[in-house]
């Protein structure tokens, strides 16, 4: 797939239009799903043309890599939403909590903690997600669906987070739908309204279980270098 700049734009309007079939397929409202395009590894050149077409609503998986290429277009484009998609270490909550509106990868006490402080510090209220790791997999970051109902009772009770939503990453080589189903679970019965589910392979199925964030890279901005 061409990593030109500007085919970027030109896809977009492709998984938009992908995006809105599978939201009539599930019998949803378009506006409930959000595309977050997700933009790492890609520098300033490719998020233009998707900037200019009209986006506004990104993701990175790395802080320091927004510091270096965010704040710059923020400054041609006020309205752009920033999401953290990422894993969060502590010694970068202030940092995130500075660049970033929804942080989608809460998933330790000390992180809500560390994150707690540092938003009351600022003054800041980013939008804020426990990711869910629900293939228990060692290399991923994550809570287990065990833990999730006492991690979130946790963070309201001890830290005084609004947590808003689950995100999960279902393992590659296994079918996503029973992981997207049971982080919907998880979140229906803590009330949660908002779900980061689905990617470039399998947002459609995200989106029939659910989804209101769907976090889409490749299919946008082509292979990462």
């Amino acid at each position: 797939m061409s990593s030109k700049p500007h085919a970027a734009a030109e896809r977009l309007g492709i998984v938009r239009a992908e995006i809105e079939q599978a939201a009539r397929a599930a019998g949803r409202d378009l506006s409930t799903v959000t595309l977050v395009a997700i933009t790492k590894t890609f520098g300033a050149e490719h998020i233009l043309p998707v900037l200019e077409s009209g986006h506004r609503v990104f993701g990175e998986n790395r802080v320091q890599e927004a510091k270096a290429k965010w704040p710059a277009l923020r400054a041609r484009f006020p309205d752009i939403e920033l999401h953290l998609v990422g894993p969060l270490q502590s010694n970068k909550a202030r940092e995130a909590a500075e660049l970033f509106d929804v942080i989608h990868t809460i998933d330790r006490g000390k992180i809500a903690a560390t994150l707690a402080g540092e938003m009351a510090k600022l003054g800041r209220q980013p939008r804020l997600l426990v990711e869910i790791n629900t293939g228990a997999e060692p290399q991923k970051a994550g809570v287990s669906p065990e833990a999730a109902d006492a991690f979130l009772a946790e963070c309201r009770a001890s830290h005084g987070l609004i947590i808003e939503g689950l995100m999960c990453v279902p393992p590659q080589d296994e079918p996503p739908a029973p992981h997207f189903a049971l982080t919907a679970k998880i979140a229906r019965r803590n009330g949660l309204k908002l779900l980061s589910m689905g990617m470039s392979a399998d947002f459609a199925s995200a989106i029939a279980f659910g989804a209101t964030h769907v976090r889409i890279g490749t299919a946008i901005f082509g292979a990462r270098r």
